[in-house]
């Protein structure tokens, strides 16, 4: 059997000694859902866990999210869909969508296990009406509408093509359009003159499909943002990646408790080093940051290979012994340095990097800010090499 993916293990339990590690809570993920399902009672919810859940753990997030009650899984590759499929994220449990494909790419497999699958454009309906024909059972597709992000999509003139095209397809028995669906650009900036024209040209969309008689069973366009901030975007199903973390997707809408979540992951290191230097003592790559007196400093066991980035060399905050301390210097690739002011906390003690704030940490948002980014990237791009250690699994 092929299998489609490697997902981030669970680390020993809590007790056991670890250089960093990341802790998952299920039930804030869980929770999160309910949140978010009563923000759109009247639509399905999807729970999107690509790039491995945003970093949390595609597995575990997942079968926390269905638990809750989100009825689709959603993903970028087929490749991590199918590795949903492959952990017993069956059928029959819940649905399963896959949206960026590349020509070749393992569109057979993806119909034998009851994915549904998006289409574009021609080049991507052939190739997922031969692979119905080699399959013997139809393809389920979902029609994605370029409604104005100028990404994946099929364009407004190219649609009622696309759309007959496909209901060729559907008649010869080897598709079965299930959906069809759009992406906002701009749904996390309130009132962007943007969000009502593709609403509007999205609506059209869907009208001029289904008076050439294709008859969906889902239509969605709202992403985090537009399920928390959009009723009419809401249709029969909403797409939640961001929030389902705890996340905002932007400062404009609120922060996570304006919006009744929780985040999800609590990054932590084991202090590795702590020791005194004299004032003028240059401080890691470059000496771009150099003491300015007698102090201590603490070595942080992570660097830019386990996601902390570069960019918030100086800048980017962290909490030891309930101090908030910044990164001295340059991030380096394992390590970094922050400076402890004269403090000796014991080796090993717990350095935050970032989590829910609860404790006065630092928020992924934080960090964010400190390497001009979004918290999008500051969890997603947490490494592999930094175990996931899940909490509150049921």
């Amino acid at each position: 059997m092929r299998h489609w993916g490697a997902m981030n293990e669970t680390a020993h339990p809590r007790s056991a000694p670890l250089r960093a590690r990341a802790e998952i809570d299920l039930a804030a993920v869980r929770a999160n859902v309910r949140a978010l399902r009563d923000r759109a009672p009247g639509a399905a919810l999807m729970a999107v866990v690509k790039s491995d859940a945003y970093g949390h753990g595609a597995v575990p997030c997942a079968r926390a999210a269905v638990a809750a009650g989100a009825t689709w899984l959603g993903t970028a590759t087929p490749e991590e869909a199918l590795a949903l499929r492959e952990a017993g994220l069956s059928p029959g449990q819940v649905r399963i969508m896959c949206w960026l494909w590349t020509p070749g790419g393992p569109w057979r497999e993806a119909i034998e296990a009851d994915l549904d699958v998006s289409v574009s454009g021609m080049w991507a309906l052939k190739e997922v009406r031969e692979a119905a024909r080699a399959a013997g059972r139809p393809a389920r597709v979902q029609l994605k509408a370029d409604t104005g992000l100028g990404r994946n999509g099929c364009q407004h003139a190219d649609w009622a093509d696309l759309v007959t095209e496909a209901l060729r397809a559907e008649a010869e028995g080897l598709i079965r359009v299930t959906g069809l669906w759009s992406h906002f650009a701009c749904a996390d900036e309130p009132g962007h003159p943007s969000v009502a024209a593709q609403l509007d040209r999205f609506r059209e969309m869907v009208a001029h499909a289904e008076r050439l008689g294709v008859r969906p069973e889902v239509r969605h366009i709202a992403n985090s943002p537009a399920t928390l901030t959009l009723p009419e975007a809401r249709f029969d199903l909403v797409r939640s990646g961001i929030a389902l973390y705890g996340i905002s997707p932007s400062a404009e809408i609120g922060t996570p408790v304006d919006l009744g979540l929780r985040p999800a992951m609590t990054l932590t290191a084991s202090l590795a080093l702590v020791k005194r230097v004299p004032g003028g003592h240059g401080v890691s790559y470059g000496h771009h940051y150099v003491t300015p007196g007698p102090t201590t400093l603490g070595l942080v066991p992570v660097g830019y290979a386990d996601g902390i980035p570069r960019h918030a060399s100086g800048t980017g905050p962290v909490l030891v012994g309930g101090k908030w301390r910044t990164v001295a210097g340059r991030v380096a690739m394992d390590q970094f340095v922050v400076d402890l002011g004269g403090d000796e906390p014991e080796i090993g003690s717990e350095v935050v990097l970032f989590g829910p704030g609860d404790r006065g940490e630092p928020t992924a948002e934080d960090w964010a800010q400190a390497a001009g980014t979004i918290a999008y990237e500051i969890v997603t791009r947490i490494g592999t090499r930094v175990p996931r250690v899940y909490l509150n699994e049921e």
